[in-house]
């Protein structure tokens, strides 16, 4: 049996995926006290989340996420990286 080659499949470029960045701890810090809000309360991203790990962010660090809007133009949206994720 022939050994298969894995295919290579860059999730960041699909048009369906919005920007991810990872804040620094700066911005992460500001962003929590603009938002008035500590980082559990921020709805929560797992690490095994196949743009979390294209982007390398850690359990802990804050994404910012720039998504499309046909009514608001475009919305940035915050989530925590988790170990686990919600069930």
């Amino acid at each position: 049996m022939a050994r298969q080659k894995k295919q290579q499949f860059n999730v960041l470029e699909h048009e369906l995926v919005p920007e991810h960045r990872v804040l620094s701890p700066e911005e992460a810090a500001r962003v929590l006290r603009e938002l008035g809000v500590e980082p559990w309360q921020l709805p929560w991203i797992s690490y095994n989340d196949p743009v979390v790990r294209a982007i390398g962010a850690q359990p802990g660090d804050i994404i910012e996420i720039k998504r499309k809007s046909f009514t608001a133009g475009e919305i940035k949206v915050y989530r925590v990286v988790v170990a686990y994720s919600r069930k």
